[in-house]
């Protein structure tokens, strides 16, 4: 009997990606591949870029010179680019990196096991001309469903297939493989984006928005329930746009419910909101559903007026405020992060000394800060008025430290609190490590339980804070508080 062709996922950026990988992965496996963790162990190496912005992007090309090292001394063949990457820049990057193999953009991954054949066997599938995937849907959302079934949307594929063509679970298995043990696992909702922000290329190479069907997201719920999964992370370019192209806007609210009683999910959490899209009924089912965690993942960039609409986006740190003081009146207790763009064309000292303002008054549970760089394709490249790379960079240095110690302060408020934790490990020098409901995984922090008597990983306990390492809780488990409480599911 021949040996299995084996094949390794790299992934690299969001978590969209990783829900990305975990659908090739399903079709690989299904198609007879076996799957490696390490890349030295694969005959051929699948790096997933991220083509967000410039930092992003020498990571992607970093690891796959770093996988091509390999064909020198390991098992590896072959090294493949796909993801955002790949799907931006296709030919460019094929011809700019001749070290990858193959550069495979979104319409190759229904025929992925076919494309690594070939490349394996010495073939050459030629890279794609890279195009606006806004035009590939029509301008009006409540047509696009249809014209969806004839675009490649990565981790959309259906949650009811035919036997052997998915991972065996049910009559529910989605067209996607778990490539790791974490008990929280990304749900895409939607893919692309209507959005037209000046310094961002995301919807060229992503396409324009469209929903999945509440049926799938739920189906693949429930299946990854059956994996083991206790905490879903819903993702997607914007979540608050969810359901706009199947008639219903509000459908996330009625969505939510539903995710929240599939047995076994002991958590639903929702990223990638949009300060101009928040509705009082999200607002309401965010923090009042069992459950559903309060955390809310709010896209402000900056909150100075001439800032904001330079970006093309709507807002100012007052009414971002406001909407602060709304959500905690709901749930005092409630996460809030960000990520905010400093340098950015034409932004004087005022405005910074607004967005200044605008942090000291948020109290922000999680903060990231990103200094501006010219995207090619994007409006903000056009831009006059850009700031020197040293202001630049004077600016991120500055607001960085201020993030980092607000975020910090913020921690300390939470002295006292009662936290939902889910814990994630247990061991026997570290003790038990977990996140509360305003902590996203990899990127707010987590909550050490200063008595790790009788957990085990998957609990989710109630526990005291007591103390506090920067953005990171030590938390004391109360007694009994090893199961919570049906009634609120917190």
């Amino acid at each position: 009997m021949p040996e299995r062709r084996t094949v390794a996922l790299v992934t690299l950026g969001c978590a969209r990606n990783e829900v990305d990988s975990e659908e090739l992965a399903g079709r690989l496996e299904a198609d007879g591949w076996q799957l490696v963790e390490d890349a030295a162990d694969a005959d051929v190496a699948v790096v997933n870029t991220c083509g967000f912005v410039e930092a992003a992007k020498k990571d992607s090309v970093d690891a796959l010179l770093e996988a091509n090292d390999l064909k020198d001394h390991g098992r590896t063949q072959a090294v493949v680019a796909v993801g955002c990457m790949a799907e931006r820049y296709g030919k460019e990057l094929a011809e700019a990196l001749p070290e990858a193999d193959g550069v495979l953009g979104f319409d190759d991954y229904a025929d992925i096991s076919d494309r690594l054949q070939t490349i394996l066997s010495g073939g050459i599938h030629a890279a794609h001309t890279p195009r606006d995937r806004r035009k590939l849907l029509p301008i009006s959302p409540a047509e696009r469903q249809e014209a969806g079934a004839a675009v490649a949307l990565p981790g959309h594929g259906p949650a009811d297939l035919p036997e052997g063509v998915a991972p065996a679970s049910g009559p529910r298995a989605p067209l996607r493989r778990r490539l790791d043990g974490s008990l929280v696992a990304s749900v895409k909702l939607a893919s692309g984006c209507d959005r037209r922000c000046s310094f961002c290329a995301i919807p060229s190479f992503r396409g324009s928005f469209i929903s999945r069907r509440p049926s799938d997201v739920l189906n693949e719920t429930r299946w990854l329930a059956e994996q083991g999964v206790k905490e879903i992370m819903l993702v997607s370019e914007n979540n608050t746009s969810y359901g706009k192209d199947l008639g219903d806007i509000r459908l996330l609210e009625s969505l939510l419910p539903e995710l929240a009683e599939v047995d076994g999910i002991e958590r639903v959490r929702v990223s990638y909101l949009q300060p101009a899209e928040m509705r009082p009924g999200l607002i309401d089912v965010l923090t009042s559903t069992p459950k559903v965690a309060p955390y809310f993942d709010l896209s402000f960039q900056h909150s100075a007026p001439g800032v904001l609409r330079a970006m093309r986006r709507f807002g100012d740190t007052d009414r971002f405020l406001e909407l602060l003081d709304t959500i905690r009146s709901k749930a005092p207790q409630a996460g809030v992060r960000s990520n905010f763009i400093v340098g950015f064309p034409g932004e004087s000292e005022a405005d910074l000394a607004e967005l200044e303002r605008f942090l000291n008054g948020a109290r922000l549970d999680a903060i990231g800060v990103f200094g501006y760089s010219d995207e090619e394709g994007t409006e903000a490249a056009t831009y006059e008025n850009k700031l020197d790379q040293d202001v630049v960079d004077e600016r991120l240095a500055h607001i960085s430290r201020l993030a980092e110690e607000l975020v910090s302060q913020r921690a300390e408020e939470r002295l006292g609190e009662t936290v939902r934790v889910l814990v994630e490990s247990v061991d026997a020098e570290e003790g038990a490590l977990g996140r509360g409901e305003h902590q996203a995984p990899e990127t707010d922090g987590q909550v050490r339980l200063t008595d790790a008597e009788g957990l085990t990983a998957g609990r989710m306990v109630e526990a005291k804070v007591v103390g506090t390492e920067g953005v990171d809780l030590v938390a004391e488990p109360l007694t009994g508080a090893f199961a919570c409480s049906e009634e609120t599911g917190r």
